[in-house]
């Protein structure tokens, strides 16, 4: 990785990989950093600390709760000159005014860890900095209402190792069952509309969809459930199954690229590669999230 300031250069790269987690996951909890760089919490906590002196990070401390670390103004611009940063264009998801920002994002974070920890556990090739936070891109398919901009939580870019090389991409959707099944559903129909791309005009041919212009093939969307009872948590995903298969535009959707839903719980208990995802076009049980 590219070497800090000399006023702020740390004696090992873990300095460096905590601000790049940070600046990669906007921010994440003293034990989600320590995964994250798979390191003794003392000594996470000893670079958080110093570099906290030096105005790079801040966190906020909270009664009986982990720290939640965040960079500063400084720490941002520092990070963002660093040669695999340069190209990132930091977004912010629209929230509702009664969601908190923070919570949120150390949900989505959380949901990354998850990810990694099972990474690791298969051998696959993942690590802190292949998951992308508010991935935005435009939807521009004629189509008068509905959203503009589509801001994915988040996008993961994973390389199964086993049972056979296979590179993999998801954008990830976190929900805290703070909104209406409805709600949660009409997100499909965005990635569905950003899918098919720009529609003709007259006797016109469509232009390819802008999504090509990333990816070779559209990444997999994977919702993450949490904040509410198991069972509650079940219905939402059927809720989601049963307006999936109701819209011709999804359904047609959800038939070319793989869509899942899973409980962020059991993500972690029995690992996100388990088979705890349900397939939203209604087609078998439960599975592994890369055999949707």
């Amino acid at each position: 990785m590219v070497s800090l300031a000399p006023s702020v250069a740390p004696r090992s790269l873990v300095p460096q990989d905590l601000l790049a987690c940070l600046f990669a996951h906007r921010m994440a909890t003293t034990e989600q950093l320590t995964v994250m760089v798979d390191r003794h919490v003392k000594y996470v906590l000893h670079c958080l600390r110093g570099m906290e002196r030096e105005g790079l990070v801040a966190a906020t401390r909270r009664a009986f709760h982990s720290n939640v670390w965040r960079l500063t103004g400084k720490g941002r611009r520092l990070v963002a000159r660093w040669p695999e940063f340069r190209a990132y264009t930091p977004q912010r998801k629209a929230l509702p005014a009664h969601l908190s920002r923070e919570v949120h994002t150390l949900t989505v974070t959380r949901t990354a860890v998850a990810f990694l920890t099972d990474a690791r556990d298969r051998g696959d090739d993942f690590s802190p900095l292949d998951w992308s936070t508010e991935v935005a891109h435009p939807v521009r398919d004629g189509v008068r209402d509905g959203e503009r901009l589509l801001i994915a939580d988040g996008l993961l870019y994973y390389k199964r190792m086993e049972p056979k090389q296979q590179l993999l991409r998801a954008f990830v959707e976190v929900d805290r069952a703070t909104e209406s099944s409805e709600r949660l559903a009409s997100k499909t129909i965005t990635y569905a509309r950003l899918h098919a791309g720009a529609q003709p005009v007259g006797r016109g041919r469509p232009a390819p969809p802008a999504w090509q212009k990333s990816y070779t093939r559209f990444p997999r969307v994977l919702f993450v459930l949490t904040g509410a009872s198991l069972g509650r948590l079940r219905q939402r995903i059927a809720d989601l199954q049963t307006i999936v298969g109701q819209d011709p535009l999804v359904e047609h959707f959800a038939a070319q690229v793989p869509l899942g839903a899973a409980v962020l719980e059991e993500l972690e208990e029995r690992g996100a590669s388990a088979p705890v995802w349900t397939p939203l076009n209604g087609r078998g049980e439960r599975r592994g999230w890369m055999d949707l």
